[in-house]
């Protein structure tokens, strides 16, 4: 049996906020104890983390190097394309219920059951396309719960932009930022074809205006894992030190 399967976990637990079951992926590194204390790595789109991302792997890979710290990788897999675009969608009908969740169970749930620092600095959110937005606008609402961001290739509106601009405390966020150059005309489940560079160019020139400390790049493909896939060992390096 492979590492990341004799360490994966499935959990389930009642949100009160969302009214269902919600089922998590947890990822215990290879040298896990509970002697020691771990970051988390909250992944949406959790089980596409798991299986494209591969980024239990390279948790365990960068941890026997001494490259992050100890981290605990937990995914939240999402049941079909519109749920997920009602809990992730800054207009989606469950987003603001989505965001408690996360906040107000999820990380009290997984500090008691695991031996975590306790510290928005060591909670990291990660997330692509939509998952990525709701990753940002959770860090942004809880600053003090998330402390930093991993996004690949955003979903920006002007939903998006105003809770950028509006943010009074963006000293409190590290953040993570990357989009494709091909990203010019990405098909979403209800939003048609839409052009995602240059809302997310629009999105960096506010976050650099603001003073946000992060990381930003364009990398040279389009809205797919064949990309993303390729950037996450960079992102947990800089991210989970």
């Amino acid at each position: 049996m492979s590492e990341s399967k004799r360490h994966l976990e499935e959990l389930s637990f009642y949100s009160e906020s969302l009214q269902e079951d919600v089922t998590l992926l947890v990822y215990l590194p290879s040298n896990y104890s509970t002697l020691y204390k771990y970051s988390l790595l909250i992944a949406q789109d959790g089980k596409d983390y798991i299986m494209y991302g591969r980024a239990p792997r390279l948790i365990d890979e960068l941890m026997k190097e001494s490259t992050i710290d100890r981290t605990i990788f937990v995914g939240i897999p999402y049941k079909d394309p519109s749920d997920r675009r009602e809990k992730y969608h800054p207009n989606g009908s469950q987003n603001e219920a989505y965001i408690r969740f996360l906040a107000h169970e999820l990380i009290p749930f997984l500090d008691d059951k695991y031996p975590t620092y306790q510290m928005g600095k060591t909670r990291t959110l990660i997330g692509d396309s939509l998952a990525a937005t709701v990753s940002l606008v959770t860090a942004i609402q809880y600053p003090n719960t998330f402390g930093n961001v991993i996004m690949h290739s955003p979903f920006v509106n002007e939903d998006v932009l105003k809770a950028v601009n509006e943010f009074s405390t963006p000293s409190l966020l590290d953040l993570y930022h990357v989009i494709g150059t091909q990203e010019t005309a990405v098909k979403t489940t209800k939003d048609g074809v839409l052009n995602f560079i240059e809302p997310n160019r629009q999105l960096h020139e506010a976050m650099k205006s603001k003073g946000y400390a992060v990381f930003y790049d364009e990398f040279d493909g389009n809205h797919t894992w064949k990309y993303w896939q390729k950037d996450i060992k960079r992102s947990l390096e800089m991210m989970l030190r």
